[in-house]
């Protein structure tokens, strides 16, 4: 949380071993970031673990923290109480927040959201154990099934593509609401047959099912993409080699990430978490090969939020604006 935020005097570039540092800001009192991520087995957490190195070394003094929280949803609620900086959230869950979507977690419109930039996209991945028979989604019916922490941006996800596909919970045999890694440990211990997983490609949790099981990467076609009704929602395809043993590519539903802020964190500190985010592209690419695909570009400044004044100030530097 920032206790007293940076200040107002912008000084210049810096340099570090591994980072291309951004905008240095003069502390007049000590400084916090906390980048709210998601759970530990998915792709938010080590990228913003890869943030957290990255803004500790472009912004000195700044004390500069990871927080592990049920992504999406919680995300967004503590930036607008004003208990983080920055976080991750998808496109979807984004919009839902700025209505003030009372039944997918938001109480109330939450107004303070500020944009920082939008990133990459999140595929919607089905994932059952080959043993499960689950070949395509109608096959889901009558099977144990996770659909990601209660009220996330994945099981959000979760509800708009089963319903899409004439699938409601109501038609597993069980329905599980758990994060990435729990649902992968239940699906080896063969207490489950499928998960749903929103993240971006070569997720952790996946991989690590892989490597002991063999495991059906289910298509969601892009007939059932359309029928969600949401434009968040594209039609993608999750590429041959994507995870042990898929052999062909599979086409499945993505939705934009982004990366989120509020109108209590000053221009300055906005600008300057812009400007090295974009800097540091390949630290982040290292931390995960989804931050690969986030691009300085105009789909960067694409958002259902406004964006923070501090952000926009510096994609017009950049002539996207």
């Amino acid at each position: 949380m920032i206790r007293q935020f940076l200040g107002r005097q912008v000084l210049g570039l810096c340099a570090a071993a591994g980072v291309s540092l951004s905008v240095a800001l003069p502390a007049q009192a000590e400084t916090f970031i906390t980048v709210l991520t998601g759970g530990t087995s998915g792709v938010y957490y080590p990228l913003g673990v890869a943030l957290v190195n990255v803004y500790g070394k472009a912004l000195p003094g700044a004390k500069v923290t990871a927080q592990a929280t049920k992504a999406s949803v919680e995300n967004l609620n503590l930036l607008q109480a004003g208990r983080g900086e920055i976080g991750f959230t998808l496109g979807d869950s984004l919009s839902d927040a700025w209505k003030g979507n009372e039944e997918v977690g938001f109480k109330s419109k939450l107004d303070k959201l500020r944009t920082i930039a939008a990133i990459y996209p999140n595929y919607i991945q089905v994932v059952a154990s080959k043993d499960s028979g689950i070949k395509t989604l109608a096959d889901l019916k009558g099977k144990r099934v996770s659909v990601g922490a209660p009220k996330s941006g994945t099981e959000l996800n979760a509800r708009a593509i089963f319903g899409a596909a004439g699938l409601g919970y109501k038609d597993f045999a069980k329905t599980e609401y758990l994060p990435f890694g729990e649902s992968v440990d239940l699906m080896k211990n063969r207490q489950l047959d499928a998960t749903l997983i929103s993240a971006g490609l070569g997720v952790a949790a996946i991989k690590d099912l892989s490597s002991s099981q063999e495991i059906t990467v289910v298509s969601i076609p892009a007939d059932v993409v359309q029928k969600v009704g949401d434009a968040a929602y594209i039609a993608e395809t999750i590429p041959a080699g994507t995870y042990p043993g898929q052999t062909e590519a599979v086409p499945t539903a993505a939705v934009r990430n982004l990366l989120v802020s509020h109108s209590g964190v000053s221009d300055d500190a906005a600008y300057a978490m812009t400007k090295t985010l974009f800097e540091n592209l390949d630290a982040l690419a290292a931390a995960h090969v989804a931050a690969k695909q986030i691009k300085l570009d105009a789909t960067a400044t694409q958002s259902p939020v406004p964006l923070h004044p501090g952000a926009m100030k510096y994609y017009k530097e950049k002539g996207l604006m």
